[in-house]
């Protein structure tokens, strides 16, 4: 069942995911519409899921499960990740790249491979108090308030080092 964010509970958990471009909108409307189908029908053990999903920033997918109804389970985890390699497939993105952090500077979203961070760093192209998206986020809660922190507050902070 998918709710609006603000009706789950902060301890709900999140997954987000990253695509190394910007959706254009008539492909944001298509990732919404297949989003709300698939949430609409994502269960755990024949049970209904409460959940919501959008699109932020035009490239981060993040998908929300409220447990206080029903848990995720493994088998509806793997689930869920199908449905995203679903959606890279068709988009012509990769949403598991691991190795790409994302800043947003002057209001742009800039992607950073995290083995050249530092060098980027050194070279004064974002500093400390830049912010960084932190998609390693667990929860509603942290979601809100710490997925974007400054590079100083956030453990991307060990790669400059």
């Amino acid at each position: 069942m998918v709710r609006e964010l603000i009706a789950l509970e902060p301890s709900a958990r999140v997954w987000i995911f990253a695509s190394e471009r910007a959706f254009s909108y008539d492909e944001l409307d298509d990732i919404r519409e297949k989003l709300h189908t698939f949430l609409e029908e994502w269960t755990s053990h024949s049970k209904a899921l409460l959940t919501y999903g959008n699109v932020f920033h035009r490239r981060f997918l993040a998908i929300f499960v409220d447990e206080s109804m029903a848990a995720a389970s493994g088998c509806s985890i793997d689930t869920c990740s199908r449905f995203v390699q679903s959606l890279s497939n068709e988009l012509g993105v990769d949403f598991f790249q691991r190795d790409w952090v994302y800043s947003l500077q002057n209001d742009e979203i800039k992607p950073w491979k995290l083995t050249d961070l530092k060098q980027h760093y050194q070279n004064g192209e974002f500093g400390e108090d830049t912010l960084f998206f932190d998609h390693l986020v667990p929860n509603k809660e942290a979601f809100l308030k710490k997925w974007l922190v400054p590079l100083k507050n956030s453990w991307i902070n060990r790669f400059v080092k």
